[in-house]
């Protein structure tokens, strides 16, 4: 793998096969499992897919036609 400049940021291209191997997709994100001076050791970060997970479980009944307005909810 290449490391590349992106604006201010250095950025990691990943091979075809390791995103297929992991089934990533663009915007998902990566955990760093450890790093050594000569490895580094990534997986899927799965916490966001844990808290959806966990909100559903909690999931009140709301109407049929509710629909969330983030402008509305984020008014001051």
């Amino acid at each position: 793998m290449r490391i590349s400049k992106w604006g201010n940021s250095l950025a990691v291209r990943l091979p075809k096969s390791l995103v297929e191997n992991l089934g990533l997709k663009s915007g998902d994100e990566l955990e760093i499992v450890s790093a050594r001076p000569t490895r580094v050791t990534v997986a899927r970060d799965k916490r966001r897919e844990r808290a959806v997970e966990r909100m559903r479980k909690r999931a009140l009944d709301l109407p049929k036609d509710y629909a969330f307005d983030r402008n509305e909810a984020n008014a001051r």
